[in-house]
């Protein structure tokens, strides 16, 4: 079993930065990708960035230039670097790891205010 917990969001104005983790413990032998969706509400979970095992990342379109993910893998800890939030990225975010199976965090808001 895996467990991750995710931190660092919080209520921040347009244009603020925030910066989340998510720390993998558990029965862990090796973990593919690591990634963060989220969920507005009234909406779908929708994928915002992805990080391989080899370092090979993906954006969706609405956060390509803005966030930024990254992950250490001696800490089986994946981050997202959130900058120049706008009122639209208001959502939960969740934590996602890959190994055999696929694992999801509790998830943590994000609120961004104009």
């Amino acid at each position: 079993q895996v467990q991750l917990v995710e931190s660092g969001g919080g209520l921040v104005q347009a244009g603020g930065s925030l910066r989340l983790s998510c720390a993998a413990s558990g029965s862990i032998s090796w973990i593919n990708a690591m990634g963060w969706y989220r969920q507005a509400p009234g909406k779908q979970r929708d994928v915002v960035a992805v990080i391989t095992s080899s370092g090979s990342t993906n954006y969706a379109d609405s956060v390509k230039g803005r966030f930024t993910i990254s992950r250490d893998n001696a800490k089986n800890t994946v981050y997202l670097q959130m900058n120049s939030l706008k009122v639209e990225d208001t959502a939960v975010y969740y934590c996602n790891v890959i190994t055999i199976l696929h694992y999801w965090g509790q998830g943590t808001q994000v609120t961004v205010s104009s």
